[in-house]
């Protein structure tokens, strides 16, 4: 069944490199006359930029269920405003978390029911399905060490990111033809050649009609 556009997400722990190949995957892509939206969550519609205000750096005491619904409702937000209409207009979508992250995050790392939050997040997007997510596994230690300063969810502690390092890859290994693992701590162009030949992979598949902008 041919569809249009393409839904690429990148997922991973903090400090793994996805905003790098993100970057890196949008403008190659670009370069080969492809419409592309790169996007991210949360936070890229009006809506979610108050929502990513809350969860990333609100001091306000917030539940753990407060905060599932509320990161369900940006990506509730994003995917009517961004990633739908994107995808109708045959663009390749590149996107930088997603629903495995709340899965991750707020059911495995908050140690809530994981059912229940993939339940919840999957019902947010209304089954959207990515394409293709790309996971940059990095180990706890050399992903925090990166940054300089921390956030509400970076500075949640060790045992938490464990949890979610471990669940990405759980959910990896239960569909290895959806996702692609590489280590973000591999040479920056090796990992960029890797996500490449898998995109381009997907693409010579041609059951997408995708969009090419003008020269």
């Amino acid at each position: 069944m041919t569809r249009s556009g393409l839904f690429i997400v990148f997922e991973g722990g903090d400090g793994a490199g996805k905003s790098t190949q993100a970057a890196r995957l949008a403008e190659w892509l670009a370069g080969q006359g492809y419409r592309v939206r790169r996007t991210f969550e949360p936070g890229d519609t009006a809506v979610g930029a108050q929502v990513r205000q809350i969860v990333l750096h609100s001091t306000m005491g917030l539940s753990a269920r407060a905060e599932a619904l509320l990161y369900a409702a940006d990506k509730a937000q994003h995917v009517a405003e961004v990633v739908e209409p994107a995808l109708a207009a045959g663009a390749v979508v590149v996107c930088d978390r997603y629903v495995d992250s709340t899965i991750a995050y707020q059911g495995a790392g908050r140690a809530l029911s994981v059912e229940d939050v993939s339940r919840l997040a999957r019902w947010s997007v209304g089954g959207l399905v990515p394409d293709l997510t790309v996971v940059m596994d990095v180990s706890v230690a050399q992903g925090l060490t990166v940054k300089d300063t921390l956030d509400r969810m970076e500075s949640a502690g060790t045992a938490f990111h464990e949890r979610v390092r471990r669940h990405f890859l759980d959910l990896a290994g239960a569909d290895p033809g959806r996702y692609l693992v590489v280590n973000g701590r591999d040479p920056k162009d090796q990992v960029t050649d890797q996500i490449r030949t898998a995109v381009g992979t997907l693409i010579g598949r041609g059951d997408t009609v995708l969009a090419r902008d003008p020269a």
